[in-house]
């Protein structure tokens, strides 16, 4: 059984077939909303940074949202397999007082394993990283979702919500998509186009809100506020306009390489309860997406990989068990990248999207 699935868009695999993997290859790289989720890519991230990306000589774009977004901190520190050594640690062994803990007490442990994964001086790293350009997405509310948590917040939730429902489009009333990036990226067109965008320059005094912010869940998280450079008003998890990317906008003349939960995408963090927008197969012709099988997910303890969902329904000490038997199972993504890159065939058992 083959843990590691490689689907690639026409203009990515001739790309592959005429240059084969080597560290200038790709032009972006993708990091998606997703929470616990992340965990079945932390080895295949190491693989990426450590091998794949070795010795490149220009620079790269990282667009994430939430984990995404911290998963690229991670690779922009000096010593990337360290910062992902002990970010993984914490977060598996993160612990709260009861099974529903409050906004407060999750925010307080996620403050804490931002500060384990960026260790010293991450802020500046992330910011004046030599190659690797950060991207990261932040929703900043607009109405009723830029109010302190309350009725008048859910009310606006709510009312994005249904709007959604009828179409992406209203979204831009709720929600304005504001991304933080090194000061020599270029705003990233058409990928990035609507819903106000606006760019904001990524500096040492703002790095550590601007990844708070690309993950504060409204209800789960605190909101971030006043964010440096970037105004007032409160900043929430970029996955509410930006969960999986509409990779549909991906700049046409590029090679964008996706390490994936899976091979299914949503758009937006709405579209997870429409079945219509839900889990849809990607087609993209300047998409490497790297992601495990399906096969290689049934295998897993309870059949899938970590998500938030496991807080409250798993008991703690099972959870981190089972969690640490998918990290353990996750090194043969790693492995399968690792002979892919290295073998003489780059697209190996590819499937063409």
């Amino acid at each position: 059984m083959k843990a590691l699935e490689l689907r690639v868009g026409a203009k990515a695999a001739k790309r592959l077939e005429n240059e084969g993997w080597h560290a200038d290859l790709i032009d972006g790289l993708i990091g998606a909303s997703g929470g616990p989720k992340w965990l079945i890519l932390g080895r295949l991230d190491r693989v990426v940074i450590s091998e794949l990306l070795s010795g490149r000589s220009r620079p790269l774009d990282a667009i994430g949202s939430s984990i995404g977004s911290w998963r690229h901190a991670a690779m922009a520190q000096p010593d990337p397999i360290q910062a992902y050594d002990r970010f993984e640690q914490a977060y598996l062994t993160q612990h709260y007082a009861s099974a529903k803990p409050t906004v407060p007490e999750i925010t307080e442990v996620a403050l804490w394993l931002m500060q384990t994964l960026l260790g010293d001086n991450g802020e500046r790293h992330v910011a004046e990283h030599s190659w690797l350009r950060s991207h990261i997405v932040t929703a900043r509310g607009r109405g009723l979702n830029g109010r302190q948590p309350g009725k008048r917040l859910i009310v606006g939730m709510g009312m994005a919500a249904l709007g959604n429902a009828v179409s992406r489009g209203t979204l831009p009333a709720s929600f304005q998509r504001v991304v933080f990036a090194s000061h020599s990226a270029k705003p990233l067109t058409p990928l990035f186009d609507g819903f106000g965008t606006r760019y904001i320059d990524l500096a040492e005094n703002n790095v550590f809100k601007a990844l708070m912010a690309s993950g504060a869940i409204p209800y789960v998280f605190e909101g971030v506020y006043d964010i440096e450079g970037a105004g007032k008003g409160a900043f929430w998890d970029g996955g509410i306009i930006d969960y999986h990317f509409d990779l549909t906008r991906l700049p046409e003349d590029q090679v964008w390489l996706y390490p994936h939960f899976n091979s299914r995408t949503t758009v937006g963090w709405f579209d997870k309860f429409l079945p219509w927008r839900a889990d849809q197969m990607v087609s993209a012709d300047q998409l490497i997406m790297i992601c495990p099988s399906d096969e290689f997910l049934s295998q897993l303890p309870f059949g899938k990989i970590p998500d938030r969902r496991d807080f409250g329904k798993i008991p703690e000490r099972v959870r981190e068990t089972y969690w640490r038997h998918c990290v353990k199972e996750s090194q043969r993504l790693a492995d399968e990248f690792h002979e892919l890159i290295n073998g003489p065939v780059p697209l190996a058992g590819a499937i063409r999207l």
